[in-house]
C-alpha cells in the first residue's frame, strides 16, 4: 500500500527519515513536491497535489521534528 497525498503524517515521517538534517521551515514548495513525489512509497497521482496538501505535510514534518 502506497503514500496518497492524504498521508500527510506518514509522508513527514518518510521525509524526516530521507532528510533528517533539513528544517521543514527552510524548504520551498517546489522541492517539497519533488522530494514527496519521489519517495519509494509515493502511489498518487502527483497532479493532485496543491497548496493547502503541501502546507498540512510540513505542519506534520515541523511536529515530527519537535
Amino acid at each position: 500500500m502506497g503514500l496518497k497525498w492524504t498521508d500527510s503524517q506518514e509522508i513527514a515521517i518518510e521525509l524526516c527519515e530521507q532528510f533528517p538534517d533539513t528544517d521543514p521551515k527552510t524548504v520551498r514548495f517546489t522541492d517539497l513536491y519533488q522530494w514527496i513525489t519521489e519517495l519509494e512509497e509515493f502511489d498518487d497521482d502527483p497532479k493532485h497535489s496543491n497548496e493547502k496538501i503541501l502546507e498540512a505535510i510540513i505542519l506534520c514534518w515541523m511536529d515530527e521534528v519537535d
